[in-house]
């Protein structure tokens, strides 16, 4: 991977269970990883500034070298739920690789786009931008860092 490549898509839906199973019989497109998002799990969660206390499904698959994304809200309040508040389900951002998200993250926020939702997954770095008003959709930066095994699959 290279700075900058396109390393996901994403969207949120209400029902993560009933869009897994959508794609997969629909287009083939899984088997999916499913993991539940939540502090302590996800270290230095941030949500517009303050400590996150939000939770979310995530589930992920990939497909060639771009990874699939679905995200249901479940608790307290996020970029997630702002989304379906204003748009409903959709595609919500794509993901850029960066070995060195700080400096890029940095690097973005010089050209006016900052952080609005942030955290730390074993390994996995994870930084939402506020690109929204420019893009159509929000760019976020990772690392492609390693994670632990899902907690589900589907199909199991």
């Amino acid at each position: 991977m290279q700075d900058g490549d396109l390393i996901q898509v994403a969207w949120v839906v209400r029902d993560l269970d009933l869009s897994m199973k959508r794609h997969w019989e629909v287009g083939g497109v899984g088997p999916w990883s499913v993991y539940e998002f939540s502090a302590p799990k996800v270290r230095d969660y941030m949500y517009r500034g303050k400590p996150a206390t939000h939770s979310c499904l995530i589930a992920v698959t990939w497909r060639n070298h771009v990874q699939y994304e679905l995200m249901q809200p479940i608790s307290g309040y996020s970029i997630y739920d702002e989304f379906l508040d204003a748009k409903g389900e959709g595609m919500h951002h794509i993901k850029l690789y960066f070995a060195d998200c700080a400096k890029a993250v940095a690097d973005y926020a010089a050209k006016g786009y900052g952080v609005i939702q942030s955290g730390r997954f074993d390994d996995d770095e994870h930084y939402y931008l506020d690109t929204e008003k420019d893009f159509g959709y929000i760019i976020e930066l990772g690392n492609c860092g390693k994670i632990r095994d899902a907690e589900r699959r589907y199909p199991a």
